[in-house]
């Protein structure tokens, strides 16, 4: 059983390293500690959640998108995120582009975000909804 707290947590904790690694350039000194912190949390990640992950996005894909291949978890982490308050949310674009027959001329991607945790689809620019979270 997931403990869906910890998930959402763990998830936190590696998306606010992503952002943190996205502020600094190949130059700055804390660069190379920094993403070898972000490759341990996504690692460890994997090894806790893939599993559980993993089957909640084939059924997303199963759903909007069965063409594509459903990717490692990490993968749908979004390059950048828009942070207010206490809420972590997928910027606009962000995420795995899949091909999605109910959005066909859209650009349409697929995302994780915490805080709940959850997988956040979006279409084109004026389509944004949650297609799974985290229970």
């Amino acid at each position: 059983m997931i403990d869906i707290k910890k998930l959402d947590s763990d998830l936190t904790t590696l998306v606010k390293k992503k952002i943190a690694l996205s502020k600094l350039n190949y130059a700055d000194k804390d660069y190379d500690a920094i993403e070898e912190e972000l490759h341990d949390l996504e690692d460890d990640f994997i090894e806790n959640y893939g599993e559980y992950l993993e089957d909640a996005l084939a059924e997303v894909h199963d759903e909007f998108c069965p063409d594509n291949d459903v990717l490692l978890p990490i993968a749908y982490l979004a390059d950048e995120y828009i942070v207010k308050d206490d809420t972590i949310d997928v910027a606009p674009g962000q995420g795995v582009l899949v091909e999605a027959d109910d959005f066909a001329s859209a650009k349409v991607t697929l995302a994780l975000a915490p805080n709940p945790t959850r997988i956040v689809l979006q279409a084109g620019a004026d389509h944004k909804e949650v297609v799974w979270q985290a229970k």
